[in-house]
């Protein structure tokens, strides 16, 4: 199937089979999917937090509105950011990438100290912004994959997101929860979104051209 066909296929699933897992490969490609996602100055500003422990995901239905997705999923994936810039964190990044690529280290010292001089002046509320935005462009590669997959996904921002980082010990990693998203395998016969017909603007209106 193309990738259209599988975003058609794909829905937000709002009851999952606690019964059905995901197998072990499949997980890591749907984490893969969101590592090899582009990120701003190729940063990659968030990480992936992986939990299949179910005393963990019980926790966290508490403070997810009680949103049963999120304890009855096979496993939750939590995309957590860069709290804010440091230059170490800066650094790093342009280190491994020079390493990566066998280049001499600060071969883009002009470029990662133009960064700096941007994202260190900001406040660390600007930075977590604009961290963020790079979990989000993450998160669409693993709901794609997913799909590909035909592994459910259901996108969440309603939760305490301090009370989450406070339950993953984020703080002490640097990081804050941004986003999470459960992944499993529908429950057909309890899901009252599973047979609703999918709702989208026409694309007449949606892209606006300009020529």
């Amino acid at each position: 199937m193309s990738l259209i066909d599988n975003l058609q296929w794909r829905y937000a699933t709002k009851k999952y089979d606690s019964s059905l897992k995901v197998n072990e490969t499949d997980v890591q490609k749907i984490v893969e999917a969101a590592r090899l996602a582009p990120t701003s100055s190729g940063l990659q500003q968030f990480r992936v937090l992986v939990i299949s422990n179910q005393t963990i995901k019980d926790k966290l239905v508490e403070v997810s509105f009680g949103q049963e997705i999120v304890k009855d999923c096979s496993h939750l994936l939590v995309f957590a950011s860069w709290e804010k810039y440091t230059e170490d964190l800066i650094d790093n990044a342009a280190d491994f990438s020079t390493d990566v690529r066998e280049l001499p280290r600060g071969q883009f010292s002009s470029y990662t100290e133009k960064l700096k001089r941007v994202l260190l002046s900001q406040s660390i509320e600007e930075n977590f912004s604009h961290t963020a935005k790079q979990a989000y462009i993450g998160m669409a590669m693993s709901i794609a994959q997913a799909a590909e997959l035909k592994i459910d996904a259901t996108p969440m921002e309603g939760f305490e997101n301090d009370k989450v980082d406070e339950i993953l010990d984020l703080k002490s990693k640097g990081l804050k929860s941004v986003l999470m998203l459960p992944i499993g395998y529908r429950d057909m016969e309890n899901d009252w979104n599973a047979n609703l017909k999918k709702v989208r603007i026409p694309m007449e209106e949606f892209a606006i051209e300009i020529k």
